[in-house]
């Protein structure tokens, strides 16, 4: 019975692994074997189907080379299985948090994320800010943050990159704006006055946190009974750190610039 092409590139592990390698350039057969750590036995029967298929043709002296459908095919592969991996690794956490905060245009490039982790809450330490977070956030030169929900803590740390000169840009929600000015009123006046800072006031409710820096990006997302449970996504790929920047700007574009208080 023929096999699907679907079935072809992703029922068999050895086969999306040889694809994948042919997508950097033709490999022989041993160069093949060298890079997947195989043997014959168990590669050439794969092969031998990826031929068959027409997704792989095999050149003179045993080199082989992806077709040119195998190259739209494997095109498509990547962003599709980088898609499926960003869900897997923290599969508990995407099914009990919220996302609808993200838009759809960047739901889609999901896979953008890359080699992100998860920061999770030691028990000991649950209302305090992540030293792994702090520091990198300390250490960072131009900041992106979007808050939809207020910490006292992240008061010092503000106040700590106004001394340094940090260039930074802040999207509150109204809720946080309005329990700043009430209970923190100097110390968002300070922010305001800061000649590095702007201050941007969101009136859509959102449940969402959002930081990205030169250094690094942040995420974090609220299970779906709209609580905060201390875990936060982090990540130092470029392509995260972009994901995340076109998160903010896209809630900076629909929220209004503080301009005094």
């Amino acid at each position: 019975m023929k096999i699907s092409l679907i079935d072809l590139a992703f029922l068999s592990e050895k086969r999306k692994d040889v694809l994948l390698l042919l997508e950097e350039g033709p490999k022989t057969g041993d160069e093949i074997k060298t890079a997947l750590n195989v043997n014959s036995t168990s590669i050439m029967p794969q092969i031998k189907k990826l031929k068959e298929g027409r997704l792989i043709v095999q050149d003179d002296r045993n080199t082989y080379r992806l077709s040119d459908m195998g190259e739209i095919v494997v095109e498509k592969m990547e962003p599709l299985l980088d898609t499926v991996r960003v869900f897997e690794e923290n599969y508990d956490y995407w099914i009990n948090h919220d996302f609808t905060a993200i838009p759809e245009h960047l739901l889609n490039r999901i896979d953008e994320l890359g080699n992100y982790f998860m920061l999770e809450a030691d028990l000991n330490r649950l209302f305090e800010v992540p030293e792994d977070f702090k520091n990198n956030l300390l250490e960072s030169k131009h900041i992106k943050m979007f808050l939809s929900y207020f910490n006292p803590l992240h008061i010092e740390i503000y106040s700590e990159l106004v001394r340094k000169g940090a260039e930074m840009c802040l999207i509150l929600t109204e809720p946080v704006f309005d329990r700043m000015k009430k209970d923190y009123f100097e110390d968002l006046k300070t922010l305001v006055e800061s000649k590095n800072t702007t201050i941007y006031i969101c009136d859509r409710n959102v449940t969402l946190k959002d930081v990205v820096t030169e250094r690094f990006c942040s995420l974090v997302l609220f299970d779906k009974k709209g609580k905060f449970d201390h875990q936060r996504l982090m990540s130092f790929d470029e392509s995260a750190l972009k994901w995340c920047e076109e998160l903010f700007l896209y809630y900076k574009d629909t929220s209004r610039l503080l301009e005094t208080i």
